[in-house]
């Protein structure tokens, strides 16, 4: 079915009093804006479903999200009935029509014979995460898009590991879902009728208290070891962190930490934000006037579903820097093996893990402490799936993290998350100021100790259907060029992950290495209409990084930008 056809057939069996007949009226006879909606349908990506909100298959709404959830509860149905017990752990975020999304989705699963568990308000992803273990269901949904503009929301599916789904998973689903139409075959219920009925549940408060004992388990250091009265500045950016992030820096005894008043609530327009991103600096602006006022060492940022986490550090000049997810990474693996280390708990087998688009320093860093660095393709279901293989190699997980600030410290939570880290981070510049030290001085050693390693991970954004094409071509046509130098150095080796590499699963991603020991990789989003690049090198001094980094990015973007 071509997309005009599915926009007629949209406005055909739209109801006459249903929003998005208008909307879609609106845009009759406009063939570019049909096409935009309806020429794909929304797929399973790195996390799952993701959209702007209105009208179209290729739109986040009642109907995709109804289809979506349908053809997942089929899925679960087909596992049999000890699945369906074992039911669905449901969450969302701040967005417009998270909750009503959410609601909707715990219907059909209850109407399905599917139990579901649900919580009272918005909560992060990684709570979601960990509550799929704690409860043992056999699935987990969370109606979110992350860190995306406003205008989106997104359905992410967790499976019983506590992951977001495997590729298989998601390929059973995908099945599921596709042999459904958007208008019949929809079993649903009223959230009311399935809480009167016994099929929903709303989880209480007894359940945050248990994700944030679990986060606080993991300390390295605590008590006389702290300086707890330095000051911190940290903003939820009008995302789910605010309440669970207030709770831990209570429990762990902060005194001198400072909440972004103006982003401590939930707002779905992101008003003080407009990208509510903590991988851009431009989301630390508030944060730093508040810092600058109280004199704060460390700003400290979640996403709006609080899986995200990034920092700023005061420099030695006085002023705010931000670092990349490489950078705090670097901090997170330094301060955990140096920390376990010294109170003699780091495990002769313990092993780290993180993505093949992430800087080999931490891998240097881990050798060093003699812990094994494993990679896994991008996104945390592929970083947190290697916990079951690590435990059945006899190896300890310790830490797992990608450099698209993401962050796991806790085995027991599958997903990257930003309250755990936000703790480690503020628990380590605690510790290094007890010391006499600040975190911008620990990095400084580590380039100093490791080497000066330079990142750049540019993107070139292309929305719709037409830059999901051109993005389409600008990969192959680096697959049928590929270049023998780039920035003036031989390529050495390339490696294309979408005919799978060693024991990982295949993806989209070309990577090269070249003579001088720099390395690059090019990959499409997942989640946003982007095609991403890495480039990396060390050298003797970081401006010698940096700049290699640069010349050969030019050669790069220049290749890629003249695809047309």
């Amino acid at each position: 079915m071509g997309y005009m056809e599915k926009y007629r057939e949209w406005v055909e069996k739209l109801p006459e009093n249903d929003p998005l007949r208008k909307e879609l009226a609106e845009i009759e006879g406009d063939h570019r804006a049909i096409r935009e909606r309806f020429q794909l349908d929304l797929a399973f990506g790195t996390a799952g479903l993701r959209g702007i909100v209105s009208a179209g298959t290729n739109r986040m709404n009642y109907y995709t999200v109804g289809r979506a959830t349908q053809g997942i509860a089929n899925y679960i149905v087909k596992q049999g009935r000890a699945a369906m017990n074992r039911g669905v752990v449901i969450a969302h975020d701040p967005r417009y029509f998270s909750k009503e999304f959410s609601q909707f989705a715990a219907g059909i699963f209850a109407a399905n014979g599917i139990k579901a568990y649900v919580f009272p308000d918005l909560r992060p992803t990684p709570e979601l995460a960990f509550m799929i273990r704690k409860l043992g269901t056999i699935s987990g949904i969370n109606i979110t898009a992350s860190h995306n503009p406003k205008n989106y929301n997104g359905y992410k599916a967790y499976w019983e590991d506590g992951c977001q789904v495997s590729s298989a998973v998601a390929d059973g689903m995908t099945d599921e879902i596709n042999a459904l139409d958007y208008f019949t075959g929809i079993h649903k219920m009223s959230f009311a009728e399935g809480i009167q009925s016994g099929m929903i549940t709303v989880l209480d408060e007894s359940y945050d208290r248990a994700y944030l004992d679990m986060i606080e388990s993991i300390a390295i250091h605590s008590g006389d070891e702290l300086d707890l009265s330095i000051p911190l500045v940290y903003t939820p950016l009008n995302g789910a962190g605010s309440l669970p992030f207030r709770q831990m820096m209570k429990d762990r005894g902060f005194t001198n930490w400072h909440i972004v008043e103006e982003q401590s609530m939930p707002d779905p327009e992101f008003t003080t934000v407009g990208y509510p991103n903590p991988e851009s600096p431009a989301a630390f602006k508030l944060s730093e006037e508040l810092g600058r006022k109280v004199g704060a060492e460390l700003l400290m940022a979640t996403d709006p579903d609080s899986d995200r986490f990034a920092i700023e550090l005061l420099g030695d000049d006085g002023e705010y820097v931000w670092l990349n997810g490489n950078q705090t990474g670097y901090l997170l693996v330094n301060y955990i093996l140096e920390g376990r280390k010294a109170a003699g708990t780091l495990p002769k087998n313990g092993a780290m893990v993180k993505s093949i688009v992430t800087s080999d320093m931490s891998a240097v860093m881990a050798e060093d402490y003699g812990v094994k660095m494993v990679e896994s393709l991008t996104g945390f279901k592929n970083i947190c799936g290697r916990i079951p293989y690590l435990e059945e190699n006899n190896y300890q997980y310790l830490f797992g993290y990608e450099e698209s600030v993401g962050y796991a410290a806790c085995p027991e939570i599958r997903d990257k998350d930003g309250i755990s880290a936000g703790m480690l981070v503020a628990e380590a510049a605690a510790y290094y100021r007890k010391q006499g030290k600040t975190l911008w001085q620990v990095l400084e050693g580590l380039y100093e100790k490791y080497g000066y390693y330079a990142e750049d991970e540019p993107n070139l954004i292309l929305e719709g259907v037409d830059g999901a094409e051109r993005i389409r071509r600008m990969m192959n046509y680096v697959r049928s060029h590929l270049p023998e130098t780039v920035g003036g150095y031989k390529v050495t080796e390339v490696i294309d992950y979408i005919n799978s590499y060693d024991e990982l699963f295949r993806s989209n991603v070309l990577r090269f290495y070249l003579e001088n020991g720099s390395w690059f990789a090019i990959r499409p989003s997942g989640t946003e209409p982007k095609i991403k690049f890495y480039f990396y090198s060390c050298q003797k001094s970081m401006e010698e990084a940096v700049a290699v980094n640069t010349r050969i990015k030019e050669d790069i973007l220049t290749m890629v930008n003249a695809v047309e």
